[in-house]
């Protein structure tokens, strides 16, 4: 039976078994720092950056973990998007005025609000790394680090639906999904 039917919706697989679904809790890994201190005005993906700088803070638990970071030009960076609106199942994204499935644009607006930006490392040392092209708003949680290795995350060509359709206008941020008050 596949999953979703029946009662699955509150279980999840866990080594071959069926478990009651529990709460999934991330804790933050460091703070991301950018020049960004709302979300009208910022850019709306890393590629779209620019030179736009900034830095990340990893918590002294987790500095080891970056040994061998710095060979790498770019970086993965997952963070928690806590500004952003709640979910919505239909969003217009910041480069279309048509509405898309969620899940088919990159908007903020999730069930999960996770975050993700391919950065170009500058410098790291002592916990600190420093980061161009940056998209992400001051003061956001940082989650998790991968390293970008072009072998592996870069497809080309490849399909990019409504997105092929549409002229990039303008680049930045507005306030459709800032979270209310």
């Amino acid at each position: 039976m596949p999953f979703g039917t029946g009662s699955d919706w509150d279980k999840v697989a866990d080594h071959g078994t069926m478990q009651p679904m529990s709460h999934i809790v991330f804790q933050p890994i460091g703070v991301i720092h950018s020049p960004f201190q709302q979300q009208e005005g910022t850019p709306i993906q890393s590629a779209l950056a620019g030179d736009a700088k900034g830095w990340i803070d990893v918590h002294p638990t987790y500095v080891e973990a970056l040994q061998d970071l710095q060979e790498f030009e770019r970086i993965w960076v997952l963070y928690h998007l806590d500004r952003t609106a709640d979910f919505k199942p239909l969003v217009t994204p910041y480069l279309d005025t048509a509405k898309h499935g969620l899940f088919a644009t990159r908007s903020p607006a999730r069930p999960n609000p996770i975050g993700m930006s391919v950065l170009r490392l500058l410098a790291l040392a002592e916990g600190r790394i420093d980061v161009a092209g940056i998209d992400v708003l001051d003061g956001t949680p940082l989650l998790d680090i991968k390293p970008y290795v072009p072998d592996f995350d870069a497809f080309t060509p490849s399909r990019a639906g409504w997105f092929d359709r549409v002229t990039m206008r303008d680049p930045e941020a507005d306030s459709r999904f800032v979270r209310s008050r």
